[in-house]
């Protein structure tokens, strides 16, 4: 079985509904509060590597925090987007998966899911 782990917010919902498909279809995740304890930084730049058509996948733009920021996230270098995300782990798009510690998937989608894991 392929551990994945499994960054979240305990009060998001989108979260927990991505737990228990993973749950439901057997896979074993190690679940991390991302407000404290974020993504490492080089599960951050995988991340960037893989959504480097578009930055700001990454972050939680839906967010009060994101929200707050008020500034252009393509403007920003690498390190500026990384020390960001570390800065405040409600920033981060969630959940954030790695999967067999070289894949990152951002949020929630069932489609998604089923055509990465199975």
């Amino acid at each position: 079985m392929k551990k994945i782990i499994f960054y979240s917010y305990l009060k998001c919902s989108t979260c927990r509904k991505a737990a228990n498909w993973l749950k439901s279809k057997d896979f074993e995740i190690q679940l991390i509060d991302i407000v404290k304890e974020p993504p490492l930084v080089n599960y951050l730049n995988l991340a960037l590597e893989q959504y480097s058509e578009d930055k700001k996948r990454l972050f939680n733009i839906r967010g009060k925090a994101f929200k707050t920021l008020n500034l252009d996230i393509y403007c920003l270098s690498r390190e500026e987007i990384i020390q960001l995300l570390l800065s405040d782990g409600k920033l981060i798009k969630r959940p954030f998966l790695i999967y067999e510690g070289k894949k990152v998937i951002l949020g929630f989608n069932e489609f998604e899911y089923a055509n990465q894991f199975i």
